[in-house]
């Protein structure tokens, strides 16, 4: 088994704890118990961050890989197809969704909380295709990642059969935020200034690909 083989079944064992004591060490430590294999810092030096980083980005593989495999047509329904398809990954683990974004809500961990958020809404215009590479590569991503995160938030307490509320919420969410993308020019002033969520956003691309016109790797 290769070592992203090895990274899932620890996290699968540790995503069993992780409703009870949260992205934690002894979660981490419950999971490697329950395998009896290797030691749980050879997968995830980071320790939890790590672990819940891994999670996130499993969780971003699963949607581009579900988009990818589907006949859906057009922007916006490619990027609410995606975002759905990202929750259906995530729906066996919703407790611990939630317990994440408690995480990730704590000072110390709010900029690893950025760069997840960046590298989903990224992903998702991506194999949604997108390629712009001017002001509107932040500004797609700003908007989607409100997107998401409200999404998410509303998702977590979803009882609908098959997410049916969600999905409405979804879509309400990005019918406004495309409206927002109309009026861009705005929006495109503004943010040039002092649009605190577009800094961080480029802050983060920055991180990832030195600039937005470099091809993706």
């Amino acid at each position: 088994m290769n070592r992203e083989g090895e990274r899932d079944r620890l996290l699968d064992a540790m995503l069993v704890h992780v409703p009870f004591d949260g992205w934690s060490e002894t979660a981490l430590r419950a999971g490697e118990g329950d395998l009896g294999e290797k030691p749980a810092e050879l997968l995830f030096p980071g320790g939890p961050r790590e672990a819940l980083a891994c999670f996130s980005r499993r969780a971003d593989r699963q949607m581009v890989a579900a988009l990818e495999n589907a006949d859906v047509q057009g922007t916006r329904r490619r990027v609410g197809f995606a975002v759905d398809a990202r929750l259906a990954a995530l729906d066996p683990h919703r407790e611990a969704v939630r317990r994440g974004l408690s995480f990730l809500a704590m000072p110390r961990n709010a900029p690893l909380g950025a760069r997840l958020l960046y590298r989903t809404v990224d992903d998702v215009w991506h194999a949604a295709g997108d390629r712009s590479a001017d002001f509107s590569f932040y500004t797609r991503r700003a908007s989607l990642a409100a997107v998401v995160a409200s999404t998410t938030l509303f998702w977590l307490d979803d009882r609908s059969a098959d997410r049916a509320e969600t999905r409405a919420f979804l879509d309400r969410r990005l019918r406004d935020a495309m409206r927002i993308q109309q009026a861009r020019g705005g929006l495109e002033r503004v943010g040039r200034a002092a649009f605190g969520p577009l800094r961080v956003l480029r802050e983060v691309a920055r991180d990832r690909y030195g600039s937005p016109r470099r091809s993706r790797t």
